[in-house]
Formats: C-alpha cells, sequence, structure tokens
C-alpha cells in the first residue's frame, strides 16, 4: 500500500487527513520536503550603522543588530548594496519592493507588476490550501497580481487564524461549495459572451481580450481549486485562537502574532508562500525607554537622541524576528527542520528612512537550504539588482526561471547547500 502525506482515512463520511510521518515514508519511496518562501518587509527601515558589517565574507563582525542573530549565523546571509535599479526616493518604493516595478514614486501613470509570491503561487500554489498568505501589521498589502492589481491583506490575527484552522457548520461548508461551483459556472457564461466579441475587435482589443481571458483561466485554476480544498478537513491545532493587539502602535505584539501564525501556516502545509508588512507607526509603540514615534525616530536627521531610541525600537524589532527564527528551527521536518526548508527574506523598502532613499536596502536571507554564514558585500556598478536574490529565491523552490523583475541573473556568491 502506497502512504504518502497526502493519505487520508475515509470512514462513514468522515475524511481526516494524516499528518507526515517518516514511518510511512519508504526508502524506494522518499517524500521531498515542500520549499517554502516567507517575505517580511520593515517599511521604515533599519538605522544603517547598527546593521550592516564593516567586513565582507564569512569572518565579518557582527552589528549591533545582528548580535542579535548570533546563534542564527550560520543559517543567515546578509547583503549589502542590493537595490531595485528604478525605484526613485519616496515612501511610494513599498509598492515596488516585491515587484521592482519601475518608477512607483512618479505615481501619475505607474502600472505594477506581479509580485514574487504571487509569480511563484502560479507555480506552486495549487499545492497547499491557501496559495499564498498576505499578511500585514498596518492593512497594506506588498502582493499583486498578474496585472499588477493589490492583494487584499489580512491585519488581524484572529481572522487569520479562523481562516487557516477554524471549521464552519456542515451547512456552511455546503453553502461554500455551491457559491464556488456557481462561480464557476458564472465564469464559464461570461467567456463565451467575451469569445463572441473577437471577430469585430481590433488587434489592440484581442491583446487586451487576450490578457482578460488569461484572468479568466487564473481565476477557475483558483475556484477549482478552492472546491477540491473545501471539501477536506482544515488541519486542528492544539493552540488557543489569538486575541487581537488592543493597541494600534504595538508594533512588538502585532509582530509576535503574525509570526506565530506564520509558523502554524507553515507547520501545518496550508501555504508555502507568505508575505509580512511589519509595522511603521507615527504613534509611540509601547516600548520601555521610547517616547517618540517610530516614524519621528526613523527620520531622526543625524539627531543622537531620537536615533538612540531608534537603536532601541528596532533591537526589539530584531528579537522578534529572532524569536521566529527560533520557531523554525525548533521545529522537526523531514530530518531536518522547518528554517531549512523555508526562505526568509527580511528586508524594507527603504535603505535609509530619514533621507527616503531605496538605495543598500538592509537584507537578510535565512533558512531554505543555501549556504548561509556570510557577508554578501556589493558596491558601486558592481551591484547587482535585488530581483537577482528573487530569482535565487524562485529556483530554490524549484521553479525553473531565469529572469524576474530588472534581474541579470541569480546572485551571485549565495550557493545552495
Amino acid at each position: 500500500m502506497k502512504l504518502d502525506r497526502r493519505t487520508f482515512l475515509r470512514a462513514a463520511g468522515v475524511s481526516l487527513a494524516l499528518p507526515w510521518m517518516e514511518s510511512l515514508a519508504s526508502a524506494q519511496d522518499p517524500v521531498r520536503p515542500p520549499r517554502r518562501m516567507v517575505c517580511i518587509c520593515t517599511p521604515l527601515s533599519l538605522h544603517p550603522a547598527f546593521f550592516f558589517p564593516q567586513d565582507a565574507g564569512r569572518n565579518y563582525t557582527l552589528t549591533p543588530y545582528l548580535e542579535v542573530l548570533r546563534e542564527f549565523r550560520n543559517d543567515f546571509t546578509v547583503c549589502s548594496g542590493l537595490a531595485h535599479p528604478e525605484v526613485g526616493s519616496s515612501h511610494d518604493s513599498i509598492y515596488s519592493f516585491l515587484t521592482a516595478a519601475p518608477h512607483p514614486e512618479r505615481r501619475a501613470g505607474f502600472r505594477n507588476s506581479v509580485s514574487l509570491d504571487q509569480f511563484a503561487a502560479r507555480h506552486i500554489g495549487g499545492e497547499t490550501r491557501f496559495p499564498s498568505l498576505a499578511l500585514s501589521c498596518e492593512g497594506f498589502s506588498l502582493s499583486w497580481t498578474q496585472s499588477g492589481a493589490l492583494v487584499p491583506s489580512d491585519s488581524f490575527p484572529s481572522s487569520v487564524f479562523a481562516r487557516l484552522f477554524l471549521e464552519g457548520r456542515p451547512d456552511e461548508v455546503q453553502a461554500q461549495a455551491r457559491r464556488l461551483r456557481d462561480g464557476r459556472s458564472i465564469l464559464d457564461a461570461v467567456g463565451e459572451q467575451a469569445r463572441s466579441l473577437q471577430p469585430s475587435l481590433g488587434a489592440g482589443d484581442r491583446d487586451r481580450l487576450d490578457e482578460y481571458f488569461n484572468s479568466v483561466r487564473e481565476l477557475e485554476r483558483g475556484l477549482a481549486r478552492s472546491e477540491e480544498w473545501s471539501q477536506r478537513p482544515r488541519p486542528r491545532v492544539n493552540v488557543a485562537p489569538p486575541q487581537n493587539a488592543a493597541n494600534p502602535a504595538d508594533m512588538v505584539g502585532k509582530a509576535r502574532l503574525m509570526f506565530d501564525l506564520i509558523h502554524l501556516a507553515l507547520q501545518t502545509d496550508s501555504t508555502r508562500l507568505i508575505t509580512l508588512l511589519l509595522l511603521g507607526t507615527s504613534s509611540v509603540p509601547p516600548i520601555q525607554g521610547v517616547n517618540l514615534g517610530h516614524h519621528d525616530l526613523s527620520h531622526h536627521g543625524q539627531d543622537p537622541a531620537k536615533i538612540a531610541q531608534l537603536r532601541t525600537v528596532e533591537l526589539e524589532k530584531m528579537r522578534t524576528f529572532a524569536a521566529f527564527l527560533t520557531k523554525l528551527k525548533d521545529t522537526r521536518e523531514h530530518g531536518a527542520n522547518l528554517l531549512d526548508h523555508t526562505s526568509v527574506f527580511f528586508s524594507s523598502n527603504l535603505g535609509n528612512a530619514s533621507s527616503h532613499s531605496p538605495r543598500n536596502l538592509p537584507v537578510i536571507l535565512a533558512g531554505g537550504g543555501f549556504r548561509h554564514g556570510q557577508h554578501l558585500a556589493f558596491t558601486g556598478n558592481n551591484a547587482p539588482p535585488l530581483s537577482n536574490l528573487y530569482v535565487s529565491m524562485l529556483q530554490r523552490l524549484g521553479i525553473n526561471a531565469d529572469r524576474f523583475g530588472s534581474s541579470t541573473g541569480t546572485l551571485r556568491g549565495l550557493e545552495m547547500s
């Protein structure tokens, strides 16, 4: 009898999905561990002097922020000198963080492109209940569709937990299945109407119609996957549903809740692609020793007192990130751990928030099966675009991609283990 991690127990109309167990995988039929990707953006960046090492290579000296990650030194690579080439100085650079689309700062006429996670979801998203999760601590999303439309984000941990793990009543599940079937039939009808228009259209309109058909096909595939998953039980987790953070300025509390949910989503293989926008608030975060808003501190103008408070805030942010990496590394999977199978990209759309500069972004890539433990330092005209790292991450997911955004190839110096 062939057993794998998708095996189900069925009896009297009840279906229960089995978790992956080493005893069910034979030497003749090994189960390959799934590859995953988490992309995290801290929108007000990190103070460069406390983040970037002065020396390159494997023997670099840890900076104050990287010191927080000391126990993971061989589990991450830090990069300096990376950026998206045609993204100008502005908070609007957040639009291009995972897309590399040029000139979001111009706004007028700007059209975004697909984000890294959604590009990957087209290839591997159908393997899990949720093709991707777009999470946010402040309501904005990092994810963009193939046509450049913003993917709505989930900002409330309680609702994310409910989507992931809470089953509806039988009548609610049946109603959801009916809605999905109705959606598919509506798409079929709309598609027939659109095809009838084709002979009378000019070349430009036919191109737009082809783009529309591609969108319809994507929706059809998504609806088909959703209908299939609606018939399967959700995984059960032995944790209490989270309570949403009461203080909207609690950047640390919000991040912890989201990181805990990401860990559960990956551990249960509910999704393999997640984006998270951390909080960059104008309010005062509830952190001891801080009495100014985070945004004000990040735009410090070299004021030593503000920089001192900013360091306090950002050290807490790094500790929260370290706790997330600990959870991943402590979770055993396929003879290794969850961090080994998950590429965790932590960065910002700004390299220096005080000047709104999108150059020299703070970049950490942890886990994912890369050869880590180094500082890859790139300078001047020798610096590749950040999208080269994205191509390396896509290939680690098993996706046959040699270009993404402004890339010129994979990131040199970053090797798979």
